[in-house]
Order: structure tokens, then C-alpha cells, then sequence
């Protein structure tokens, strides 16, 4: 019986010593990412998680305006309770009045863009309908420059460009 209670005795204290180092390397980690930001992103804490935001921006066509002026906010996180959410804003310009249009949600990352195994597709509202997802995608050797695909989630074969810029 005193073998038992002390065999439960050092299996608590080890138990105990392991979660203390746990704790510290995840204090850690969050420093030592917090302390790689650049202008390109901004690295905030949400509770256990790290969220990381990438801001695309640029104008794409339009057929009856001079423009779609669009906004792409993508805040991907790590932690256990953390889904990946964007914000998309559309601003028609020489439209009388010009109106903001925003759009919010989920999105999931696909790896592999056309030959690139190193490009990267974002399925925007993955949760829904596949006739209201939206598809971005980038390649590994031009990451700073997004484009917005068709529901084939390939670049959309046209003489204008469909393309958003990583603001810096």
C-alpha cells in the first residue's frame, strides 16, 4: 500500500513539472513571434491563439464602372480554437453614390496552385455552397500578388488583370 501511495506521489510531481514547461514555451513562442513583425503583417493575441493578418489591395475590372476597388484582410491564426476569417471590401468607383460593400467569414487554405506545389489557394466562405465560395489564389514565386480565380480555381484567361497586391 505505501508503495502504491508513492508511486502516485512522484507520478504527480512529474505530472506537475511537465505542464510548468509547457506553459513556458507557449509564453515563448508568442514573444518570439511577436517580435517578427514586418509592414506587410500585424501579429496580435487572441486569447490562446496567434493571429496573423495579410492586407491584399488593388482595383479589378469591372464591365459597368471604371473599377472595383477591393480590400482583402485575411487573418490566419494558430491555437487550438482559432478558424481562419477575412474580410473582403468592394468599393465601385464612378458609380453615383459609391457604395462599400463588405463581406465577412471563413476560409480554408489549399496547397498546390496550377504547376506550383508551392502556391497557395484560398476557398473563401468554404463553409458554404460551392456557388457562393470565392477562390484566391497565389503562386510560390510571386507570394505578394493574389489572384482572384474562377470556379475552376485557376487565373482567369483575360487581357485584364485580376490581381491584388500584398500592401506593404
Amino acid at each position: 500500500m505505501k508503495k502504491l501511495m508513492l508511486m502516485f506521489a512522484v507520478s504527480g510531481l512529474l505530472l506537475s513539472c511537465n505542464n510548468k514547461k509547457a506553459e513556458n514555451t507557449a509564453g515563448t513562442s508568442i514573444d518570439t513571434t511577436a517580435a517578427i513583425i514586418d509592414e506587410t503583417k500585424s501579429v496580435v493575441q487572441e486569447g490562446d491563439s496567434i493571429v496573423t493578418t495579410f492586407v491584399y489591395e488593388g482595383v479589378l475590372p469591372c464591365a459597368d464602372c471604371s473599377g472595383i476597388k477591393t480590400v482583402l484582410k485575411m487573418h490566419t491564426g494558430k491555437g487550438p480554437d482559432y478558424t481562419h476569417r477575412f474580410e473582403l471590401s468592394s468599393t465601385y468607383q464612378g458609380k453615383n453614390p459609391e457604395k462599400e460593400f463588405v463581406q465577412k467569414g471563413n476560409f480554408n487554405v489549399e496547397r498546390g496552385f496550377g504547376d506550383d506545389p508551392n502556391g497557395t489557394i484560398y476557398v473563401l466562405d468554404w463553409d458554404k455552397p460551392e456557388s457562393e465560395q470565392v477562390y484566391y489564389g497565389f503562386s510560390g514565386y510571386t507570394p505578394d500578388k493574389i489572384f482572384l480565380l474562377d470556379k475552376n480555381r485557376e487565373i482567369i484567361k483575360s487581357k485584364l488583370i485580376y490581381s491584388l497586391t500584398l500592401k506593404k
